[in-house]
């Protein structure tokens, strides 16, 4: 299994973290050369690989850590998004809620990815939050995920 990060903001790098403390390796890709946020991502980790957003995309499970606004610019990076899946981690501030036309965000953002299979989920914690290791202290962190399809 492949995962990327489109976004590379707070949330990102927070999420990024969570995966170098598994040794996970992990695509991270914005919509800036990777040599801009290289040495941002090696200072997380040897398993953090920056990427191009072209190269990032072909991860079988893309998280989507953009601003709301900006991602119809992520899904234009593929023709479709068939057979991925895309944790949405945006949230809509800011926008006015007649821009999605009284839809939650999460079906904006699937219908603007075609054909990928979507949850959402991580968008309920602040990066602050994110960031921390839960085993420093003992605990765990409870993700709130929600999707419609089962398999995702």
């Amino acid at each position: 299994m492949r995962y990327a990060i489109i976004g590379f903001g707070k949330i990102g790098h927070a999420l990024a973290k969570a995966f170098a403390r598994k040794g996970i390796e992990l695509s991270v890709a914005t919509t800036r050369d990777p040599q801009s946020f290289a040495s941002a991502a090696a200072a997380i980790g040897p398993t953090i690989i920056p990427k191009t957003l072209t190269e990032a995309v072909k991860a079988d499970i893309v998280f989507l850590a953009v601003r709301f606004e900006s991602h119809p610019d992520v899904a234009k990076a593929l023709p479709n998004w068939k057979g991925k899946t895309i944790i949405d981690v945006t949230n809509a501030y800011g926008v006015p809620p007649e821009k999605p036309g009284g839809q939650p965000s999460s079906n904006v953002v699937a219908q603007t990815f075609a054909g990928a299979r979507l949850v959402k989920g991580f968008n309920h914690l602040v990066a602050a939050v994110l960031d921390q290791d839960p085993a420093v202290h003992g605990g765990k962190r409870a993700v709130f995920l929600a999707s419609d399809d089962d398999g995702a």
